[in-house]
């Protein structure tokens, strides 16, 4: 185990050395104990504070498989069903054709509402009530459950609204007393950020224009009607999937509305409080196991297939989670379930092996997780 924790420190040390990153955190469990847990770099640039295991890390996707996570808690408690309709909580929610869209669909992203308002901004994410509000009186995009598509914002506020009106709290109280408090990680896994902590939150940043890049070389500027095309960025009776004013770049990350706000499509966490949420998922970990060897299987196998509406490329998912994760030369098989950030980030189990993986890091590479192949192939090489 000595050897993993330095493979995996060297490998880390050498990215922020060379420039790649900025800083990084690793953890690695193993049949519910932790045999990774390692830093490297600074959590603030401008200051120079170092990583340490427990600075939070504004994580984009990720941070859906821990609202995810909320729910199946939840689920195994009796306090939410997947297949009763949202409406039978959330009256309002019914609108516009969306009565028969149950927890199911919107955990498999099928619920047909993956727009927010085209001209959302950041403001608006951090007020509750709009966002909920504006998705209560969405047109559904297609007929519930015959077609899935990603809910990239929409999906944290409608699993957030239904956990507020079957439990009365917020989610991020609801995350604190089922997941961070029996787990001993209530300080490091948040959906919003308590002020007072905010001085412990890694500051993001976008990855550098390409070496020997000069401004306004590269890529064609893209123009309202080229990202029209794209399916992600398409508009639909007024809503988006990614509504341009509120794209979770760096300059998203670092805004103090944004990180002290529930807007659980992402959360701010470390590496090893995600993934020691994982651990306790898939087994005991202290202790504490999370939800049945039944429940597991049922939220964690593969549950829909195909062409995802809005991302335009072919994924596996179960109920909350990917299946396999989003690259090709990252981990694929089916006992592997887990969620990446858009950033770079990601977390991930896998039941067959019983390891978890979870990299957290504060230069955004959109698309790039070669950080995650790297360390998951250290992972399955040695303990696989």
């Amino acid at each position: 185990m000595a050897d993993i924790q330095q493979q995996v420190q060297d490998a880390i040390d050498e990215l922020v050395a060379s420039g790649a990153e900025r800083g990084l955190q690793v953890a690695i469990y193993h049949n519910g104990k932790l045999v990774v847990d390692a830093v490297a770099g600074a959590a603030d640039p401008e200051s120079g504070r170092a990583v340490t295991s427990d600075t939070p890390f504004y994580s984009t996707s990720t941070g859906k498989g821990v609202t995810s996570t909320v729910v199946h808690v939840l689920a195994e408690r009796g306090v939410l069903d997947y297949d009763a309709p949202i409406a039978d909580l959330w009256p309002e929610f019914g609108a516009h054709g969306k009565e028969s869209v149950t927890l199911r669909h919107v955990l498999t992203h099928a619920a047909g509402v993956p727009g927010m308002p085209a001209d959302t901004t950041p403001e608006d994410l951090a007020d509750w009530k709009k966002s909920v509000d504006a998705i209560a009186a969405a047109e559904p995009w297609w007929e519930p459950g015959t077609k899935f598509g990603y809910h990239a914002q929409s999906f944290g506020y409608i699993v957030g609204e239904v956990v507020r009106r079957a439990t009365g709290k917020p989610i991020s109280e609801v995350l604190r007393e089922v997941v961070g408090e029996p787990l001993g990680v209530a300080d490091e896994l948040f959906f919003g950020v308590p002020e007072a902590e905010l001085g412990r939150v890694a500051r993001v940043e976008d990855a550098p224009a390409p070496e020997g890049a000069e401004e306004g070389e590269g890529a064609p500027e893209m123009t309202p009607e080229m990202f029209a095309e794209i399916p992600f960025f398409k508009v639909v009776n007024g809503y988006t999937a990614a509504p341009m004013a509120a794209l979770p770049d760096a300059q998203f990350g670092n805004r103090t509305d944004v990180l002290t706000s529930d807007i659980p499509a992402g959360a701010t966490l470390t590496a090893r409080a995600v993934a020691r949420m994982y651990a306790a998922l898939i087994g005991e970990v202290d202790g504490v196991r999370l939800i049945s060897e039944d429940r597991l299987k049922e939220a964690c196998s593969e549950a829909v297939s195909g062409t995802d509406e809005i991302l335009g490329c072919p994924i596996s998912r179960a109920l909350g989670y990917d299946v396999g994760l989003p690259s090709p030369n990252a981990p694929q098989a089916p006992t592997v379930f887990g969620t990446a950030g858009s950033e770079g980030s990601a977390a991930y189990a896998d039941r067959a092996t019983g390891i978890v993986v979870a990299v957290t890091k504060n230069r955004f590479t959109p698309g790039d997780y070669s950080v995650v192949e790297r360390i998951g192939e250290i992972a399955s090489k040695a303990l696989g």
